[in-house]
């Protein structure tokens, strides 16, 4: 009997037979790389694969939800690595002692509401909440903030509100933020941005808000998935959390594992400026060509039993955060979250109960995977 497709990795049989499959997108069909080896040395190869390519990074692309390139995600090296030099220290505040400490009382406090309740709704009352009051702390403004991004919802880029139109409330807000770091200027990341420069010359508002535009849509969803991915995990396996209560050396390794069994971008897009051949596929001239990091995650010829969630899984070269020069920025915001969850999960609860639970699935023509959640209702038992 065949076996049956894996609900995070729809990819197994075109992995294993072609190493390539054709997704059709927005009247272009792209081959999206299947294999780790291939992902991981597209992602490296820029001249032929290349990021230089406003909007058409993100799969789907992202001319009707944005006006800005993002950066520095939307450029090739050697103006890459100049954009990326420009945010780094923000990006490195989650390795800062005071930072780590507002991330564990941010946590601590939205379990302990949980425990005062018969039951919470993780992705809006956990995941965002951590989400966007975690984010205020990478970007150094008043944590009021993120009561503010809260109120936009899951999807950043479709919200509304006011008299804004539908997917604006992002980009009204960042130019409102700007104007006001230009007129008072402080210590946060808006401000920096005004501050800073680029090859001799101040940044345009454009190039600001493709800063800002990336930090908030890169990190939102990736975070809240995570967030609600592991606690459902931990839910269906409490094995694993008395597993990991027992040593808490044991957190890294199944942060990381947990990154990449729960990859939540599936692929991103990469532009060919020439003709080009990808695994039998011909990408014309300015085609785009997919690179599958969900995919690579589960490669067998690389991880053994990828289809397990082994949390001692060591080495574990996932591609969750990328690879080559644009690895993610906000990885340590992210590892700090994760990594605290998991601690204060083990020191406070002794066992989580699924009450109900929608799941997120990206159906696309080429497949189909289980990515997170729309909803998921728990109950938390106290230690």
């Amino acid at each position: 009997m065949a076996e049956a497709t894996h609900p995070h990795d729809p990819f197994r049989d075109a992995r294993r037979q072609e190493g390539v499959l054709r997704c059709p997108f927005q009247g272009e069909t792209l081959p999206m790389l299947l294999r780790h080896a291939d992902v991981r040395e597209a992602a490296r190869d820029w001249q032929t694969y290349s990021s230089d390519a406003p909007f058409r990074v993100p799969i789907p692309s992202e001319e009707a939800v944005r006006t800005m390139r993002q950066l520095p995600i939307e450029t090739n090296p050697p103006e890459h690595t100049e954009y990326r030099a420009i945010v780094e220290p923000f990006f490195q505040r989650p390795k800062q002692p005071e930072v780590i400490a507002k991330v564990e009382a941010l946590i601590d406090g939205r379990l302990s509401d949980a425990l005062e309740r018969d039951a919470v709704e993780v992705v809006n009352d956990i995941s965002l909440p951590v989400q966007c009051h975690a984010l205020t702390y990478l970007l150094n403004v008043p944590e009021t903030e993120g009561d503010l991004w809260i109120s936009w919802g899951i999807h950043v880029f479709k919200a509304t509100g006011g008299d804004f139109k539908p997917g604006t409330v992002l980009e009204d807000y960042l130019r409102a933020r700007f104007d006001r770091a230009a007129a008072h200027p402080g210590e946060d990341f808006f401000s920096a941005l005004t501050r800073a420069t680029f090859r001799g010359r101040p940044l345009t508002r454009d190039e600001m808000m493709g800063f800002a535009n990336l930090t908030f849509a890169g990190g939102r969803d990736t975070i809240i998935h995570s967030i609600s991915n592991i606690i459902a995990y931990l839910a269906k396996n409490p094995a694993s959390l008395d597993w990991l209560r027992a040593d808490p050396r044991r957190l890294v390794h199944a942060g990381e594992e947990f990154f990449r069994y729960f990859m939540p971008l599936t692929h991103i897009g990469r532009v060919c400026p020439v003709e080009t051949e990808v695994h039998g596929v011909t990408v014309p001239p300015a085609g785009r060509v997919s690179l599958g990091w969900a995919s690579a995650n589960f490669d067998e010829t690389v991880f053994e039993a990828p289809h397990e969630v082994r949390l001692d899984r060591k080495p574990n070269p996932h591609v969750s955060f990328g690879f080559g020069p644009h690895l993610c920025l906000g990885a340590a915001h992210a590892r700090l979250i994760v990594r605290t969850l998991l601690e204060r999960l083990c020191t406070r609860i002794s066992g989580i109960t699924i009450l109900s639970a929608h799941e997120n699935v990206e159906r696309e023509a080429a497949y189909t995977r289980t990515n997170g959640y729309e909803s998921l209702t728990v109950r938390f038992t106290p230690r």
